[in-house]
């Protein structure tokens, strides 16, 4: 675990490096099918939408952002409101220091404070690993608690080969008969975040 890491809620000067640090995948992996890196104001207003109900967290090493993840809709139905999507990039250079592990543990404080049951997670999955894409990510979130709920075969194109997609979910709550609604993070915030 990284005794140096500060992690706080994202704010918008810090886009410049969320964009640094998300581009290389972008450009050189199938971690994300999307194709081209989103414009600063593009990526702004992405976490404008999602800090209206839900934590977005940066990791800051030596002053430095060193990785950022957050929590948006699953799906977007009423039904779903106690699940959510998880998102999560690292620098490249400091996978495997616990940075992720970090991230995600603070996430799931917040997440659960909200009323939060259940974590899914989107995962860009090889037939066979490549240049652009390996099992990090899937091998991340097992070791997260994560298990696999499901595969879809050749269904993302992105440098002239096809990917699979694989759904993998955490369970954070207890699932009650009659769950509360669902507070947005603003509600929370302050406890958790100045707590650690």
């Amino acid at each position: 675990m990284q005794t140096d890491l500060h992690i706080r809620e994202a704010a918008p000067a810090d886009i410049p490096a969320l964009l640094q640090l998300y581009a290389p995948y972008v450009r050189h992996t199938a971690v994300t099918f999307e194709y081209e890196v989103p414009t600063q104001a593009e990526f702004l207003a992405r976490m404008e939408a999602v800090q209206r109900t839900y934590p977005y967290l940066v990791a800051e090493q030596s002053g430095r952002i060193v990785g950022y993840a957050y929590a948006s809709p699953f799906v977007g139905r009423a039904a779903y409101d106690w699940s959510v999507e998880m998102s999560i990039y690292v620098d490249e250079e400091l996978q495997h220091t616990g940075i992720g592990g970090s991230l995600y543990r603070t996430l799931e404080v917040c997440l659960s404070a909200m009323g939060i049951q259940n974590l899914n997670a989107c995962i860009g999955y090889p037939e066979t690993e490549d240049a652009y894409l390996t099992t990090n990510s899937a091998d991340f979130h097992r070791h997260m608690g994560y298990r696999l709920v499901g595969r879809f075969h050749k269904c993302g194109f992105k440098f002239g080969r096809w990917y699979d997609m694989i759904w993998m979910e955490k369970w954070i709550g207890n699932h009650p008969e009659l769950p509360r609604p669902v507070l947005p993070f603003s509600e929370v915030r302050e406890t958790i975040l100045t707590e650690r």
